[in-house]
């Protein structure tokens, strides 16, 4: 283990106590000496971190630090790496450079072993054909961020076309489609709708009543999909 991901195991220990927990306790958990328990518990309290305690008391970590350089393990760096891989490859231009962002940002504040270990990340997301969308998607985003109805011109699998106004709540990235999911004032129902047969759309400035972590939930109830 890196002393960058000692550091940060010991920070994520000192989060799950409450109460002073004991020197002994922390270096048996890390499987380090109290000598370099002492000496990284200085090392945090260095760079900021509020650890209140001294040996033979036990230490607790205040509330509301956070070290950024120390902000993720490797497990969680790969998630990352993955993650922003993936929508940078399936989703929107505009999700796509937010990606790339992303993963610069964190190797910014990175220290040197765990960027090296960013950037060599053998997780890869394989392109796979993009989705044929006629939809803005960024309109459609816009549109669930800020609760507000969308004016949809919309296509049906047997090509009949109906005007909707919807609720549009979250979004689904599918290998070969999007999915818009939406209340739906026509039929009065929850509805999807595939971005590929939506023909027209118009963002209005009109908010719906119901927020959309209420709608959210409601839809995940009626669908018996499990909370992420």
């Amino acid at each position: 283990m890196s002393r960058s991901e000692r550091l940060f195991s010991l920070l994520q220990a000192l989060r799950r106590f409450r109460r002073p927990v004991s020197g002994k306790a922390l270096a048996a958990e890390l499987g380090v000496s109290m000598r370099t328990l002492y000496r990284d518990i200085a090392t945090l309290q260095a760079q900021g971190a509020d650890i209140a305690g001294e040996p033979g008391v036990g230490y607790v970590l205040r509330p509301g630090f956070i070290l950024p350089p120390l902000m993720f393990s490797q497990d969680e760096i790969e998630a990352l790496v993955l993650g922003s891989r993936w929508v940078a490859s399936r989703g929107d231009d505009s999700l796509g450079l937010a990606a790339r962002d992303v993963l610069a940002k964190i190797a910014a504040v990175l220290p040197a072993d765990l960027r090296d270990n960013l950037d060599a990340a053998n997780l890869f997301a394989v392109p796979g054909k993009s989705a044929a969308d006629t939809a803005e998607l960024g309109a459609i985003r816009k549109a669930i961020r800020f609760e507000r109805k969308l004016s949809i011109r919309y296509q049906d699998g047997r090509g009949a076309d109906t005007t909707r106004l919807i609720w549009p709540f979250a979004l689904g990235f599918f290998d070969r489609v999007h999915v818009v999911v939406a209340w739906c004032e026509l039929r009065q129902d929850y509805r999807h709708f595939r971005t590929d047969r939506i023909a027209e759309l118009n963002l209005t400035e009109v908010r719906y009543k119901q927020r959309r972590q209420a709608l959210l939930k409601e839809w995940r109830a009626m669908e018996n999909i499990p909370p992420p």
